[in-house]
């Protein structure tokens, strides 16, 4: 791997109190020595410094620490700079690097070197750039899980696991069988079918894992003149949907994000729903379609209540107000005009965003690139169990493949493309 001494603004871009330069390379002691304008110095001690280009101005005052490889992030000589957060002394302190043969780094270029290092995989890649964009805590949560190495030890112990079967598997053609331990072959059908649970359990926490990082899907339904905007409007705290008397007035989707007990919620407030003739309504009541379909909950708006009530969501009755009777248990009542019913609607939803994500906790996280590849393990392990027929080279190939698709996840057995798509997510401080 090219080693070549990068840099990059660790610190968000713009005008800050201070700033994070983070410098990565092979030797970098030289660099430094010039930076505190000491010969000897103490490795993970931070410096003050009057930091001077070559003709002697002062650039800035920094404080700076160095970081020797492999003791580092990246397993390289790491320096790191901690400056004022003008954009003009950034710049200066790039053009006063780029006179090192130092270079801008490319975007996660310091992850991927550390991961090359051995210092990550890929998995913990995907729970620092998990960790970087979460919004709330639960993401929070979640992204360290990753991050801190807790699927890397569930993925390498599959991965073994299934090094292990497909050893076995190919020794039961090449042993006899007194060689061998007793009855190998069903005891490795047995783990293999174990395994195999083990795998489709784990694949199973794929949606709670997508709505923790992505946002719980919550779409309000129902027909027109219904009032879901003043409920959309009353959830999120400030007047973001249009509200009339006017029947059908919503006639696009309206979405926002929201934070309910810890979990990033993403809020839609749809179109009514009834036979329209106006072009642009109907293509708002599509979209109304597309909503239920994606949500992982929905909200049944409703003045009255209906003579069905729908198990898989939450019904509610606006304009309470306006009823005599409201002691169905069944459903909630709302009124925007009294402010009331609105608690129990958070509980309801809290209630149910709980039961998606019973179990998370324990589960791995899941994005769409470990998803692809656990579905991949789980194809191979299945038609290794129902298409070997007593032949264990199949066999063998087909566990053998499993593991290389758990390798992937981890990064063991990785292709460029997968690295390039992991690591060009990452902003250029990392």
């Amino acid at each position: 791997m090219n080693n070549d001494t990068i840099f990059a603004l660790s610190s968000a871009p713009g005008k800050s109190g201070v700033a994070v330069i983070r410098v990565s390379g092979d030797n970098l002691s030289p660099l430094f020595g010039r930076i505190i304008n000491k010969d000897k110095f103490d490795v993970r001690h931070a410096y003050f410094t009057n930091l001077k280009d070559d003709n002697g101005d002062l650039i800035d005052q920094c404080v700076v620490v160095f970081f020797k490889g492999p003791n580092s992030f990246t397993g390289t000589d790491i320096i790191e700079i901690y400056s004022h957060g003008a954009p003009a002394v950034i710049d200066k302190i790039f053009d006063f690097l780029r006179g090192f043969n130092a270079r801008i780094a490319t975007r996660g270029e310091f992850s991927r070197r550390a991961f090359y290092n051995n210092k990550m995989d890929l998995t913990d890649v995907d729970g620092l750039i998990a960790l970087l964009d979460a919004q709330t805590d639960k993401q929070r949560q979640s992204a360290l899980k990753s991050l801190t190495g807790n699927d890397a030890k569930i993925y390498t112990n599959w991965r073994e696991q299934m090094i292990e079967i497909s050893a076995y598997a190919a020794a039961i053609l090449d042993y006899d069988a007194d060689d061998l331990p007793v009855d190998i072959d069903k005891k490795i059908i047995n783990q293999t079918n174990d395994l195999l649970n083990e795998l489709k359990d784990g694949i199973s926490g794929y949606r709670s894992t997508r709505a923790i990082r992505n946002g719980f899907n919550i779409a309000l339904v129902g027909e027109t003149n219904v009032g879901k905007s003043s409920i959309f409007n009353k959830l999120v705290g400030s007047n973001r949907a249009i509200v009339s008397d006017i029947a059908g007035t919503t006639r696009d989707v309206v979405s926002t994000q929201i934070d309910i007990d810890g979990y990033l919620v993403n809020l839609s407030d749809t179109a009514g729903i009834r036979d329209a003739t106006d072009e642009i309504e109907k293509i708002g009541i599509e979209r109304t379609h597309n909503e239920i379909e994606n949500a992982d909950l929905v909200l049944y708006v409703y003045t009255n209540v209906p003579d069905e009530i729908k198990p898989d969501g939450i019904t509610v009755i606006n304009k309470s107000d306006l009823l005599t009777d409201t002691t169905n248990n069944a459903v909630i009542y709302t009124s925007v005009k009294n402010n009331t019913g609105f608690d129990e609607l958070i509980n309801a939803i809290k209630d149910k965003m709980h039961e998606l994500m019973a179990g998370s906790e324990s589960r791995i996280a899941i994005n769409e690139r470990t998803y692809e590849l656990l579905n991949d393990a789980i194809d191979e392990m299945e038609s290794a169990i129902n298409k070997y027929d007593g032949n264990y080279d199949i066999f063998a190939e087909h566990i053998r493949r499993g593991a290389d698709a758990i390798g992937k996840i981890l990064g063991t057995i990785t292709t460029s493309e997968i690295a390039d798509a992991t690591f060009s997510r990452l902003c250029l401080g990392k």
